[in-house]
């Protein structure tokens, strides 16, 4: 059944200019859906993976997620030109290298106060302002891209690794305050990925060892996340709320 304008949702993706963003962007258009990539800086990648999807009316949106005032211009500015937000996805985040045996004290400051300023912070103020234009209809999802370093810790990132563990408890949290207005909110936490990001891991002598900490010999494909997220974010998914899906082809398994 093709899709109206009254049965096609809106989703705003925040990170949605490269790699798994721009995946989850395909996905969602593939289905009839109208989205908004977010980017932070090139305005030329974010336009090209907009102009590459399925179907008209998608648009891009820029704001630093460090800056509040500029995270609610851009939700607010999405839901003006869309008339709601059904739809988020959490997708952007930064990974710094800083150890803390060889770090200095100002590298490891500003990673904290960049990596919870994105991945925590910035998400969470995206998510505030995103709510207040979604439908309280049952349709409305806010999917959370979370990490599996929540649960096995990142050594050389460890303000990456509690970032993710944070969106985890973020996402339990509003999960339950918002079931009573029927909107869904769940976590995807993946294992490596084959991204632009990590492409120079994958290439380099480490690859192999990356590669074989899953029983399945490979890393994940973007498109492979992007069919989990369109699968938490759909109408079917209310029951799923507050949980979070592990998707790290058994790299990492906890209880």
């Amino acid at each position: 059944m093709p899709m109206t304008n009254e049965t096609r949702r809106t989703v705003l993706i925040t990170g949605g200019s490269r790699g798994i963003g721009a995946a989850i962007a395909r996905e969602f258009a593939a289905a009839g859906d109208r989205i908004a990539i977010h980017y932070v800086s090139s305005s030329h990648d974010a336009q090209g993976v907009a102009d590459s999807l399925n179907g008209q009316g998608h648009i891009i949106a820029q704001a630093d997620l460090r800056d509040p005032k500029a995270i609610k211009t851009m939700v607010d500015d999405v839901a003006k030109e869309f008339g709601k937000i059904d739809v988020l996805i959490n997708n952007a985040g930064v990974f710094f290298d800083h150890p803390i045996e060889s770090s200095t004290y100002e590298k490891w400051q500003q990673a904290w106060s960049d990596t919870l300023g994105v991945n925590l912070v910035g998400a969470a103020n995206i998510t505030w302002c995103a709510f207040q234009h979604m439908p309280k209809n049952g349709t409305s999802r806010i999917v959370n891209i979370g990490s599996r370093g929540a649960f096995r810790g990142e050594p050389l990132s460890p303000a990456y690794g509690a970032s993710k563990a944070a969106i985890v408890a973020f996402g339990q949290s509003i999960a339950k305050a918002l079931a009573p207005m029927h909107i869904g909110v769940t976590t995807l936490a993946p294992g490596f990925v084959e991204t632009e990001m990590a492409q120079h891991l994958l290439d380099g002598p480490e690859g192999d060892g990356i590669r074989a900490q899953s029983p399945f010999n490979r890393v994940a494909a973007p498109a492979e996340l992007a069919k989990a997220v369109y699968f938490l974010a759909s109408p079917d998914s209310e029951w799923a709320s507050g949980a979070v899906l592990d998707f790290n082809g058994a790299s990492y398994l906890r209880m």
